[in-house]
């Protein structure tokens, strides 16, 4: 159920606020729990217009879409889709926001032709998805999680040495990270990876190779794929980073090389992870994105060897959600005023 109701499509589009003397917009949110699952407050937003904030929507269910955007002149999505169908269903929508840096959800051509700005969140993760990367990256060295259950179980009290470890434990110092995609998250990696001692190197089809940032040198994409102990992915989704770890990549890696995913699933061709992990080409991965999400029971990283998976977590702490939150209301507040900002289809 919706916070507010807001005005059926067959009443007036347009309502005096009568304290300000100007017209209230009707607001639709389609999917608003995981951005604020009960620990942050949709009030700044509220205050923009007639706003209904609907939990979840099914997003195959084209008429429960067009039924709760309604009259609506301005929908924010997370991840339910707004295709041609919706868009032309729907003629009262004015502005569109998505409530993430992707925004594939959305048919951006179909929205330009209709003059819809679409906007994005650019930048609310970067901390916290960086951080996330090297948290996966450590409970694979040092497998903190397993020993911890191993002590609650009783091991180590029954233990006949003061100490045990059930897997090698893995020291990152001296080592090298490859990072695929060097933007703001691919340097937050990269800053902190160097703090752990480090040498990091990068591709980025926007730099040039051999030019360097802060100490991290651009190198060729195979030369990455040679030189790495550990790979971290932190491009976008384009067609020519669709399935970059794929079986030929991952044959010009280092044998035990360790692969860090938390930006797209699709940059990764599952089935080929899947045969390299089992075999200890990959010695582990840590994902933190999967290629269907929710992950299908089919999925086969599932049953692969050394593959952690969590399930899309890295932007989620309270203060990365509270900055999405607030960059969504800055963000309909400028279409508001005329002045669009974050627009991805102008």
């Amino acid at each position: 159920m919706p916070t507010k109701n807001f005005i059926d499509s067959g009443d007036a589009l347009d309502k005096i606020d009568r304290e300000k003397g100007a017209i209230e917009m009707k607001i639709v949110v389609l999917d608003g729990y995981t951005l604020n699952p009960g620990d942050l407050t949709w009030a700044a937003l509220e205050e923009l217009g007639d706003c209904a904030i609907y939990d979840r929507t099914a997003l195959d269910d084209v008429d429960e879409i067009t039924r709760r955007i309604g009259a609506a002149e301005i929908v924010l999505t997370n991840k339910t889709p707004l295709d041609r169908r919706v868009l032309e269903a729907c003629p009262t929508i004015k502005y569109i926001g998505v409530l993430a840096t992707g925004y594939n959800v959305v048919d951006i051509d179909c929205a330009r032709s209709k003059k819809i700005p679409v906007t994005n969140i650019p930048t609310y993760g970067t901390a916290s998805v960086g951080q996330f990367a090297i948290g996966l990256l450590l409970e694979i060295c040092h497998h903190i999680g397993h020993h911890n259950k191993a002590v609650h179980d009783g091991r180590w009290s029954s233990s006949a040495d003061f100490c045990f470890w059930d897997y090698p434990l893995i020291e990152l110092d001296g080592k090298t990270l490859g990072v695929i995609g060097y933007g703001r998250i691919g340097q937050t990696t990269g800053r902190i990876a160097r703090a752990l001692g480090m040498n990091v190197i990068a591709f980025d089809a926007m730099r040039e190779v051999g030019t360097e940032l802060n100490g991290t040198k651009f190198v060729p994409l195979d030369d990455l794929f040679e030189q790495s102990d550990v790979i971290a992915l932190h491009c976008p989704l384009f067609e020519s980073t669709r399935g970059i770890i794929n079986r030929s990549n991952i044959a010009k890696m280092k044998d035990g090389v360790i692969i860090i995913n938390n930006s797209r699933g699709p940059l990764i061709v599952e089935e080929d992870l899947r045969e390299a992990l089992d075999s200890g080409k990959v010695l582990a991965a840590g994902l933190d994105v999967v290629s269907t999400e929710p992950i299908r029971a089919d999925n086969p990283l599932l049953g692969a060897k050394n593959c952690i998976i969590t399930p899309h977590i890295s932007w989620a702490p309270k203060e990365s959600r509270a900055r999405l939150m607030s960059i969504a209301v800055d963000n309909v507040k400028a279409f508001l005023s005329g002045r669009p900002i974050n627009v991805v289809n102008d």
